[in-house]
């Protein structure tokens, strides 16, 4: 295998990387980009009327936390798969 130790890389860090979110977050006060720019203009949060699988990085009826890690996972797989999709198109041609 080609690229097995970057592979390894990648899925350490995806595995660790909740930690950040979960616990450090509010550690060191980070809070999500646009949020901020919004709150800064003055902008308030609106309904928006669309059905989203997991709304604000959550699963309904799980805990906060194990919501916010599945959403993750599940964030990571479909960013996984759209580029395996893409690498396999783009060497088709």
């Amino acid at each position: 295998m080609k690229y097995g130790k970057a592979l390894v890389a990648i899925i350490a860090l995806a595995i660790v990387s909740p930690i950040f979110g979960v616990v450090l977050a509010d550690a060191v006060g980070y809070h999500e980009p646009l949020d901020v720019a919004a709150e800064t203009l003055g902008l308030k949060e609106e309904d928006i009327e669309w059905g989203s699988p997991l709304p604000d990085y959550s699963v309904p009826g799980l805990d906060p936390v194990t919501g916010y890690i599945i959403s993750g996972i599940v964030g990571a797989a479909v960013v996984f798969g759209i580029a395996y999709l893409l690498s396999r198109v783009s060497k088709k041609e």
